[in-house]
């Protein structure tokens, strides 16, 4: 049977709620400040960092798209912007003519290097210190539950993707 709003429990809509103010504030502050000391809008960051992680700091715009979790067209406006800005560049796929991939520059890796520290920062300051180390374990695994975490690459140990060092 289907859930319906009716059929959710206080503690249900609540859990739901909280999950969604937490996110939006920590983004906004994640998002404030990489375009206040970077000029860098969070999406931006989000699609440098994934071509860093990826092989050969590429990966097909479709691929793209999955992982930053935006529509097709907006991630190819987003990458418009970022081509302009000379982040990134287009490539025709070798394997498939109907292909189009999206290739970090060794400029849009300086930029993305320049701001991670801001990022990691945030993150720490808005979210992890904010918890203890077992609550931390606790909702990694239950945004691996939920299937988040089947969404993200793996990045290296200290914080930072393998391309980036």
């Amino acid at each position: 049977m289907k859930a319906t709003a009716e059929r959710l429990t206080v503690r249900e809509l609540g859990a739901w709620r909280a999950f969604l103010r937490a996110h939006s504030q920590i983004s906004r502050e994640l998002e404030a400040e990489l375009v206040a000391e970077h000029d860098l809008p969070l999406a931006s960051y989000d699609v440098l960092l994934q071509l860093a992680e990826s092989d050969a700091r590429r990966l097909r715009m479709t691929e793209l798209a999955d992982r930053v979790l935006l529509s097709r067209s907006g991630l190819t406006r987003l990458v418009d912007r970022l081509e302009r800005d000379g982040l990134v560049e287009r490539e025709a796929c070798p394997s498939d003519a109907r292909g189009t991939l999206a290739v970090l520059t060794e400029a849009g890796l300086a930029r993305l290097r320049s701001a991670a520290p801001t990022h990691l920062r945030g993150i720490s300051e808005h979210m992890t210190s904010r918890l203890t180390p077992a609550e931390l374990d606790e909702l990694q695994r239950l945004m691996l539950k939920l299937g988040v975490g089947s969404l993200a690459p793996p990045v290296g140990g200290c914080g930072e993707a393998e391309g980036m060092r």
